[in-house]
């Protein structure tokens, strides 16, 4: 064992130096490895889809979303929502779906507050008690670099898997420039024209394998923990049907910053 003599004269900040230099320094805390993100992240990682009573099934899956803010809000990709038309005058209503601790899921009435059909985000908000929201990256390009480890966290295939959080893994492996389809002309909106207008935004490419059902699922820095993205496509080799039987291995994502300024029009916050 290491000791060392210190005159009692010696300076209180000459001390410290000799400390750290001998490595008596407390140690840093240690980074959160990726089985311990996704054991913390499942609880806010939920379903969407619909909800009728009296229907069979009850709920209809329709993608992957998560909670942020203040506990009862969460964010989805604009294209797992469903068309305003099939919720008029019907006993269908928005749901999610939310995984308790006891490992069961339970429906929660949701509602849109606003979509970004161009960026295809969508920020919802949920009844019922708050759930531990994940952390939004705010460091823009820097937040994950390309080359960065990342894991995509849903459910592929929908309701075939039996609903069970799915884990992929792989890196950042490009931001590139892209500019959206509208899913259909009901999407074709103002707001979606004058973007098309101003040209095309930065997307991130994934070297991960993304299937139908991780739609609206978070992108996650596995080195910080923070959500960086939101999973909106997968580049398919031939017909969308090939997506299952043949995937490319290239999926994308839109940047969280789309998301955190759907926040910021309901905060106010800068």
């Amino acid at each position: 064992m290491l000791t060392f003599q210190t005159d009692a004269r010696l300076p209180r900040r000459r001390l410290l130096a000799l400390a750290l230099l001998l490595g008596l320094a407390a140690p840093a805390a240690q980074a959160e490895s990726l089985p311990e993100l996704v054991v913390r992240a499942k609880p806010a990682v939920l379903l969407v889809g619909t909800f009728g009573a009296l229907d069979s099934p009850r709920f209809g899956f329709r993608g992957t979303g998560f909670v942020v803010g203040d506990g009862n809000h969460a964010i989805t990709g604009a294209h797992v929502l469903p068309p305003d038309d099939s919720l008029r005058g019907g006993e269908r209503r928005l749901a999610l779906m939310l995984y308790g601790a006891d490992g069961q899921w339970s429906p929660r009435e949701a509602r849109v507050i606003v979509s970004d059909t161009v960026h295809d985000v969508a920020l919802l908000r949920f009844e019922g008690p708050a759930v531990t929201p994940l952390k939004l990256a705010r460091g823009g390009a820097a937040a994950a670099p390309e080359g960065s480890d990342i894991a995509l966290i849903g459910f592929p295939i929908g309701g075939a898997l039996g609903f069970s959080h799915v884990t992929h893994r792989g890196i950042l492996a490009a931001r590139t420039s892209i500019a959206l389809p509208a899913a259909g002309s009901q999407m074709l909106n103002a707001r979606a024209v004058a973007q098309l207008r101003r040209g095309v935004f930065e997307v991130l490419q994934l070297d991960a394998t993304a299937y139908p059902g991780n739609s609206g699922g978070p992108v996650f820095d596995v080195a910080s923990g923070e959500v960086v993205g939101v999973v909106s496509m997968v580049l398919v080799k031939g017909t969308k049907e090939t997506a299952l039987s043949a995937p490319s291995g290239i999926s994308y994502a839109i940047p969280v910053s789309h998301a955190l300024a759907l926040m910021r029009e309901i905060t106010g916050d800068k």
